[in-house]
């Protein structure tokens, strides 16, 4: 199979799909691979890494588009990239579309074979090409958060682990998967106080036997959330339904309820937000405020970093990019009914329920 990668054009988006090692291993099987110029550069890994590794480069995002039977990507395609992609052409990314109606309609039209990272699921019905950028930016989504919490970022003034005589910040973290799970991990290390919130009491009863004692479980519901909102300093939102418009559990009456100052960090926003007042943001500009509280929405944060987030994701795409490249998508979605899961768009046709559903569409079973 002919195989291309191009480079990221999304905001500061400074990951790359694959790194020479995974090239490495789609050559060796017999399989050709195209890399874009410089698409691995910004994290890490040159062009004469890849060559090396027996891909070839190629000078531009079009000759690639066009050359490329599979393409593996990092983000969504944005409105540049529409018009390359070809009917057939099987695209394999992640593409979060039930909240962006612009690119699942592109994708319609395009007649190409979308199959998305973040509904494959495993064995064990868990998301195994969206765990590892959850583990990402979930550790992040506490790095940025007490950054924010800096004066001089607009935040309020606080140290997210205070210092001897001095509490420590209140963090509450809404969804106890994995974001939410790295996230309190991450500010309890730096000694904040931390409530992590779900709807499944098993779940918080696992999350209760391993946390450490600064971090305490909840019950989520919105008279909880509320009774909390006055206290905190940081508030994470980690919410996911697979593949589908994750729910506003911040309203923005309920902003009311916040002292100015305090943080909101949305991961959930490639799924459209679990805040009521988030929008898209990006890392050039990251944050802003509604009733002086401080919200950042960016919907790539793994971009930051991204030398660990490309070793990350190959690692757990790497696998699956080569069941498709030797088998095909039809016959390798045939004999893995999980990797079939990702089968978002085909051939103009929604193939995944939650994406019909959120806007309103037809949906066609495989």
């Amino acid at each position: 199979m002919i195989v291309g990668i191009p480079k990221e054009i999304k905001n500061n988006e400074n990951r790359v799909s694959l790194t020479p090692a995974g090239a490495r291993e789609l050559v060796k099987r017999g399989h050709t691979v195209y890399v874009q110029h410089t698409a691995g550069e910004n994290s890490g890994f040159p062009d004469d890494e890849y060559v090396k590794a027996g891909a070839q480069i190629l000078p531009s995002i079009e000759d690639v588009y066009g050359i490329a039977e599979m393409i593996i990507k990092v983000k969504e395609p944005i409105k540049p990239e529409y018009a390359l992609i070809k009917k057939g052409q099987l695209v394999f990314t992640y593409f979060h579309f039930a909240c962006d109606r612009e690119l699942t309609e592109a994708m319609i039209k395009s007649g190409a074979t979308c199959l998305a990272y973040e509904t494959v699921e495993d064995s064990h019905k868990t998301l195994p090409l969206l765990i590892p950028m959850s583990e990402v930016a979930g550790r992040m989504s506490i790095q940025e958060g007490a950054r924010f919490l800096e004066k001089p970022q607009g935040g309020k003034g606080v140290l997210l682990g205070g210092v001897p005589g001095v509490k420590p910040a209140k963090v509450l973290v809404l969804g106890g998967g994995i974001v939410g799970t790295q996230a309190a991990l991450m500010a309890a290390g730096l000694g904040a106080d931390v409530t992590i919130c779900d709807i499944s009491l098993p779940r918080l009863r696992q999350l209760n036997e391993f946390m450490p004692k600064n971090v305490k479980t909840m019950f989520s519901s919105t008279y909880n959330i509320e009774q909390e909102l006055p206290t905190t300093d940081l508030v994470i939102g980690a919410v996911l339904i697979p593949g589908a418009k994750a729910p506003h559990l911040i309203t923005h009456d309920m902003l009311k309820l916040m002292k100015k100052g305090s943080v909101m960090v949305d991961v959930a926003i490639d799924q459209g937000g679990c805040f009521e007042t988030s929008h898209p943001t990006t890392h050039a500009e990251p944050v802003y405020e509604v009733d002086g509280i401080v919200h950042y929405c960016v919907a790539n944060i793994p971009g930051a970093v991204p030398f660990t987030s490309t070793l990350a994701l190959t690692n757990a795409t790497l696998p699956y990019a080569l069941k498709l490249a030797d088998k095909g998508w039809e016959k390798a979605c045939a004999e893995d009914p999980g990797l079939k899961l990702g089968l978002n768009i085909v051939d103009g046709k929604i193939t995944f329920p939650a994406v019909a559903e959120a806007f309103d569409m037809p949906y066609s079973s495989l």
